[in-house]
């Protein structure tokens, strides 16, 4: 058995749902403490109302159970539950059929251990499901707390995390319009909550003027683009990401910032992400401005893509959109994701954003 991840102490917490009393004491020493936890089922009806009502890091599930079989609790837990990080180790005989193994592994089962089993061989694949689900966890960990700190970002520059979740969400349906995939539009999202998270590193005295900037302090306010990408390209899974943070302020003409590119040298994600952005700096409230209604943003996105600012081919995907759909990108709020939400609240009770208060907006 493998040691435990830093800083987690708590057994692993299994799961075995089995019919054979036998099995399930087997299992129960076998998985002994202090390495494991094991919760019981006497059969998968049991095994669902523990699932409902405990967090679990494995399920050792007996594939032939009567009333409700191992195949109907896999296919609970990934779609009824919608968790698809669960690990399944799937409990077979050897008289199970190949189809019925195809079926499982197609339901999402992590793996299969057949009857009888070693103890050993039984420790060895638990431990690397569990070793596996923790790790996920953290990452997960990790993105929501990166993503209070877009919120913390957000709330710096103009009171509310609102604009990060609504650009979101709109970018993952405009890139869903372009025909991206899966992978693409996990990092579109991904860079377009970031996407100002650059901004935790721009001084106050500059970020929070009322005035016009001076050309120095411009300057360093440009740089939260590039503060924002060396603070999350260390994360392999946000690089993708990154080129959204470094890149959203670039021009289709070269006039942008911090590279300068030009055309199709500015990165697809960054392109998609800039209409959205610029859609909804236009469309919903500043401190400086109301509410643009969907024409008038229509017609300065048209404007500044005849001007040689925006990608011509995407705008007009996108103008068609705004213009015979606006309400397609005027989500409600129960439409907008939590995107650490939870955590940034958590912040912001402290006292520890800004001193215990949020500043004014200078947009």
């Amino acid at each position: 058995m493998s040691p435990l991840p830093d800083g987690e102490n708590a057994p692993y917490h299994i799961l075995v749902v089995d019919d054979d009393p036998a099995q399930r004491r087997l299992a129960q020493a076998t998985l002994a403490r202090p390495d494991y936890e094991v919760v019981e089922a006497c059969d998968g009806r049991q095994g669902v109302e523990r699932l409902r009502g405990e967090d679990f890091d494995a399920v050792l599930l007996d594939k032939c159970m009567p009333v409700m079989d191992g195949l109907a609790v896999l296919r609970h837990i990934r779609q009824t539950l919608a968790d698809s990080m669960l690990p399944v180790i799937m409990v077979t005989g050897h008289g199970d059929r190949s189809d019925d193994l195809a079926e499982a592994m197609h339901l999402g089962a992590t793996d299969f251990i057949r009857k009888p089993y070693d103890p050993m061989e039984l420790i060895a694949r638990v431990d690397a499901a569990v070793a596996h689900k923790r790790l996920t966890d953290q990452l997960e960990d990790a993105e929501s707390i990166l993503f209070a700190q877009a919120r913390m970002a957000e709330a710096r520059d103009s009171h509310t995390g609102d604009h990060v979740a609504r650009v979101a969400r709109n970018a993952v349906l405009f890139g869903r319009m372009l025909g991206l995939d899966t992978t693409e539009l996990r990092a579109l999202r991904r860079g377009a909550v970031l996407h100002d998270i650059g901004k935790l590193g721009i001084p106050d005295a500059i970020l929070l003027k009322p005035g016009k900037l001076t050309t120095t302090e411009w300057a360093v306010m440009q740089s939260h683009t590039l503060i924002g990408e060396r603070l999350v390209s260390g994360m392999k899974h946000m690089r993708e990401a990154a080129t959204i943070i470094r890149s959203h302020h670039e021009r289709w003409d070269g006039g942008g910032y911090p590279d300068g590119l030009k055309g199709e040298a500015i990165p697809l994600p960054a392109r998609i992400f800039q209409l959205v952005d610029i859609h909804d700096a236009l469309s919903f409230d500043r401190p400086y401005k109301g509410p643009l209604p969907p024409e008038e943003v229509a017609c300065i996105l048209e404007k500044e893509t005849q001007q040689g600012w925006r990608d011509p081919e995407l705008s007009a995907v996108f103008l068609k959109l705004l213009r015979e759909h606006p309400e397609d990108l005027a989500p409600a709020p129960d439409e907008l994701e939590d995107l650490g939400y939870t955590i940034f609240q958590d912040i912001l009770r402290t006292g520890a954003l800004t001193g215990g208060h949020l500043p004014e907006d200078r947009s």
